[in-house]
């Protein structure tokens, strides 16, 4: 008996909402929230000025942003013990705490809180982004193992736009206010997460011959998106402009945003027909329980696991299932912490120091803040170009993607020179370069130790490699840039004959604030560039072999479990 029009619409959006493209969607738009640390050089000059901050004590909470957003341990072993909707859950409500909290100090709602406490806020709402990310990155690798390098680009570049796009919500809902943005910062995030916290989960991996192009779609509709918020940005920063242009161009943002929804609806129109065609009804199988006899071969492997020999030497093979102190303690994973350490160390510090590094050159106010998108957007770039180009060069030529990563950080060096020794303009291709190789190593970086050390504890493994982060930004932001800089300013007010005790506000004007400073962060990144090298050579026998062999394998074996399922 044929289904009623109603029944079939319901059906279908019952399909769609369950299925594994509406879940990738949900993961964009959390993904897409998940960037607000990357605005950090917008308002911390708000949290300087109202605080009363020098640059070290802003240095020092930047460096607590960056720890908060790179040690994602906790959220990783949360996620090997607890369902995704509870990691996002909890993510939420550390974003808006402590977003919340430093709105408060900021616009004075509460009394001036200590540097330490001010510390913690920023801490623990830049830490929120860690949980979004195991909750939606982790899910959606698990769930498109063979496209990896292209879904975790994706991902990740919404992420890097999402500065970008959080900019024009707050013109169009706040207006040129920083001060709000903290505000936007703590509300939004938290809302997209509670509203799609029920969608993202765990399928069974199917085989699915479109999969490629869908990406490529999802692709050239983030390209539009990132290319019309940079025009954007440039014009904004050119001309003024009204309220009513501010919403227009956040309404058209959203809607770039929420395009790729169309291209999952029709992709899912054809699976649901397909299977009405077959008169079947599609299993959304979460994988949150394996057979018994697996779990107890796998229960068996731990307990070996936890023996130095086995730490040591009896490891398995590069793109076997490590286990967490396994991939740890390798040698492999030490390379990587040392070449993350020293690239996103430098591009975290230059990125925090942006807007004090605009200031000091004399820029205004709506040039720093199109510094920072500008930054936003080209971040955005890199991580697709190294998601999408390190991916097809992989599958293609068999390019490692460690050998891109060494491209990668030598670039980045051209772009820490180019502050080091400024010229007019050369901010806004030092915010491009930067922007374009901050982005791209973190794709890498997660790319890598998935193909490394395998998926079953990628949620911990992949939280553990971007530990060398937040230790890089502390000792080259904190301990190095922030003091050089202050040392500089010091010596401005000696030349008017004044003390520290007599501005508020320590600021330093000129090309060499942070000239020292700039050539230490470069010479580190090259530094980087060479420890990648070294794990260039020693894995590049494991980049020639079939690195997706197992997954294809798995991908047919459950095509055809279903298959003989539904003939019996």
């Amino acid at each position: 008996m044929p289904m009623s029009k109603s029944h079939e619409i319901l059906q279908f959006t019952n399909h769609v909402v369950q299925g594994r493209w509406f879940s990738l969607f949900a993961s964009f738009l959390i993904m897409a929230g998940a960037g607000a640390t990357y605005l950090f050089g917008t308002y911390s000059k708000e949290i300087k000025s109202s605080l009363g901050y020098d640059q070290t004590t802003l240095n020092l909470l930047g460096f607590f942003k960056d720890l908060g957003a790179n040690v994602g341990v906790l959220s990783g072993l949360l996620a090997e013990v607890s369902p995704t909707w509870f990691v996002l859950l909890v993510g939420a409500a550390m974003n808006f705490t402590g977003y919340f909290m430093i709105w408060f100090s900021v616009v004075g709602k509460i009394s001036k809180p200590t540097v330490w406490l001010m510390c913690m806020y920023i801490c623990l709402g830049a830490n929120s982004q860690n949980f979004a990310n195991t909750g939606a990155l982790v899910t959606s690798v698990r769930n498109f193992p063979e496209s990896r390098g292209n879904m975790i680009g994706l991902l990740k570049g919404f992420t890097g736009l999402s500065g970008a796009i959080m900019t024009q919500l707050y013109l169009a809902v706040y207006g040129n206010d920083a001060k709000s943005l903290i505000l936007l910062i703590a509300w939004l995030p938290a809302a997209i997460s509670v509203i799609f916290v029920y969608t993202i989960r765990e399928m069974r991996v199917v085989k699915q011959p479109n999969q490629l192009n869908v990406f490529y779609y999802c692709l050239a509709i983030a390209i539009v998106l990132a290319l019309f918020l940079m025009v954007m940005t440039l014009v904004e920063g050119a001309i003024v402009f009204s309220h009513g242009a501010y919403v227009g161009t956040a309404t058209v943002a959203c809607v770039l945003l929420f395009l790729p929804l169309l291209v999952f609806v029709r992709e899912e129109l054809g699976v649901f027909r397909r299977k009405n065609v077959a008169n079947i009804d599609p299993p959304r199988v979460t994988i949150e329980h394996p057979p018994p006899v697996v779990q107890e071969k796998e229960d068996a492997n731990n307990l070996r696991c936890f023996s130095l020999n086995d730490i040591f030497l009896n490891k398995p093979a590069r793109g076997e299932d490590y286990s967490i102190l396994q991939a740890l303690l390798s040698t492999d994973m030490l390379i990587l912490f040392v070449a993350t350490f020293c690239g996103l160390g430098t591009s975290l510090t230059a990125v925090d120091n942006l807007g004090q590094i605009g200031e000091s050159l004399g820029y205004p106010t709506t040039t720093i803040k199109s510094f920072v998108s500008l930054l936003s957007i080209w971040n955005f770039f890199g991580r697709i170009f190294s998601g999408f180009v390190s991916e097809a060069l992989l599958v293609k030529y068999k390019f490692p993607r460690t050998l891109m990563m060494t491209l990668v950080l030598l670039l980045s060096c051209i772009g820490l020179l180019l502050i080091a020794f400024p010229f007019n303009g050369s901010v806004y291709i030092a915010s491009i370069i930067i922007g374009f190789s901050f982005g791209a190593q973190l794709p890498l970086l997660f790319s890598i130790i998935s193909e490394l050390f395998g998926l079953k504890y990628y949620s911990t493994l992949f939280n553990c490699g971007q530990l060398a982060s937040p230790l890089g930004s502390y000792i080259l932001n904190v301990k190095v840039t922030g003091p050089l800089y202050d040392r500089e300013a010091l010596k401005d007010l000696a030349k008017k004959g004044l003390t520290r005790l007599s501005v508020k506000e320590l600021t330093c004007i000129g090309s060499q604030c942070y000239r020292q400073a700039f050539l230490i962060l470069a010479s580190v990144a090259f530094f980087g560039a060479l420890a990648s090298l070294v794990l260039v050579a020693r894995t590049r026998n494991f980049y020639k072999g079939d690195i997706y062999k197992k997954f294809r394998e798995q991908a047919e074996a459950t095509e055809a479990e279903m298959a003989a399922t539904n003939n019996k």
